[in-house]
């Protein structure tokens, strides 16, 4: 896949990379999309207080965010990653519509380039997406400050976190040109992925933290200190993890090794760890102007694979502790990590012996923002409840104004 997109991406005509004419429309379109959100939280939140305001749409926001990651999946898997070569628009319109004759123009003189209506869409309903989880990370800033000038709204958490978050959609845009741009460069993909990771990890940890004020069930319970600081140990393993798997599929290395457990029929098969190793280069290439072969392929693979076992006896580990708490709330969440743990080795493993199938891909991207997702749950502790003496240097305590 990387060699023949290389390939093409050199045929392709010029395009100008960046047109800044459709942005306004683009955003209009994002903005449309998250009035879904809105109105829902509106219709059911009208009547409480702003704070539980503030959680449901931090929530929404949350969710509508899980969805882009995965959406964002299969934009790349399905090779959908050019199909506007320009960015935010497409072809220097708010959809394919108005691309219509350019597309169809690429597609003729390239029938099996990056380019395709199909694909086109595809891309284009990732960046509407994205816009509209910026829009209501922007209305949730701009409600945090406002809380911030009322002296009457207990529980409301400090601004600076929805500005951080504000801030992350920001910074998340930019990846999103560059991966365009830069055209699918695996370390700005990379870092594309472990940003949608983070933003889900900063959005649950805003959703938890107002939850001590909302007393919404399992949201609300307490998880004891012991327990937060080894969740927040496991869910950066995690996403050291997550940026081995983004590695493996930026590069196109999920079937280096179509064999499980061993690879090629080895348990340590001749592989090529300097340019597994090298982040500075262009999809395809081995940095130094050739293309990547298989045993760097591999090697990006047995990475992963090396990854996997550590993050998983991580969880496991977690998930003994939990247990071992005895109290029922402890014991729900073991049962919840090695839930998500098992569909995480399924749809991986699912991804090797079954030919990278693209249902079992988005599985396994899915299992990775909700894990992220749970463990930053365990990390931070629900805002407006006693604390024991303990927990008094917890990690990840997000205090709400006038606690």
């Amino acid at each position: 896949m990387s060699a023949e997109m290389g390939a093409a991406l050199a045929a392709e005509a010029p395009v100008a990379l960046v047109n800044w004419r459709p942005a306004l429309s683009v955003a209009l379109v994002g903005a449309l999309i998250a009035l879904g959100p809105l109105a829902l939280v509106w219709r059911q939140q009208r009547a409480r207080g702003s704070v539980h305001w503030a959680r449901a749409l931090t929530l929404a926001t949350l969710v509508l965010t899980l969805d882009l990651v995965v959406f964002g999946a299969f934009t790349r898997l399905s090779d959908s990653g050019l199909g506007c070569p320009d960015w935010p628009g497409c072809y220097g319109s708010t959809s394919p519509v108005g691309a219509h004759a350019a597309i169809a123009q690429e597609v003729a003189e390239s029938p099996h380039g990056p380019v395709t209506h199909r694909k086109a869409w595809i891309e284009m309903i990732h960046r509407y997406l994205a816009t509209g989880v910026g829009a209501l990370i922007t209305l949730l800033m701009g409600m945090a400050w406002w809380q911030r000038r009322r002296a009457d709204v207990a529980g409301a958490l400090s601004p600076w976190w929805a500005t951080a978050t504000f801030v992350w959609v920001c910074v998340q845009g930019l990846f999103g040109a560059l991966t365009v741009t830069l055209k699918l460069y695996p370390l700005v993909v990379t870092g594309h992925l472990l940003g949608g990771l983070l933003g889900v990890a900063l959005l649950t940890a805003q959703v938890r933290a107002l939850s001590g004020a909302a007393a919404q069930g399992a949201w609300h319970d307490p998880v004891p200190t012991p327990l937060r600081r080894a969740a927040l140990v496991v869910c950066l393993l995690w996403f050291a993890q997550a940026a081995l798997g983004g590695w493996v599929s930026t590069n196109g290395a999920v079937l280096a090794c179509e064999d499980f457990p061993t690879c090629h029929g080895q348990w340590w098969p001749a592989a090529d760890w300097s340019t597994a190793l090298t982040l500075m280069r262009p999809l395809g290439t081995d940095g130094q102007g050739g293309a990547i072969t298989l045993q760097a392929l591999t090697a990006i693979h047995l990475m992963h694979r090396v990854g996997a076992v550590v993050a998983t006896v991580a969880v496991l580990a977690l998930a003994w502790r939990c247990w071992g708490h005895g109290q029922a709330a402890s014991r729900r969440d073991a049962r919840w990590l090695l839930g998500l743990l098992a569909w995480q080795v399924l749809s991986g493993l699912s991804n090797v012996v079954l030919d990278w199938p693209l249902l079992a891909a988005l599985a396994h991207t899915t299992g990775a923002a909700l894990m992220v997702a749970f463990l930053t749950r365990m990390a931070v502790q629900p805002s407006g409840l006693a604390a024991a003496p303990r927990e008094a240097h917890a990690p990840l305590t997000l205090t709400p104004k006038g606690a």
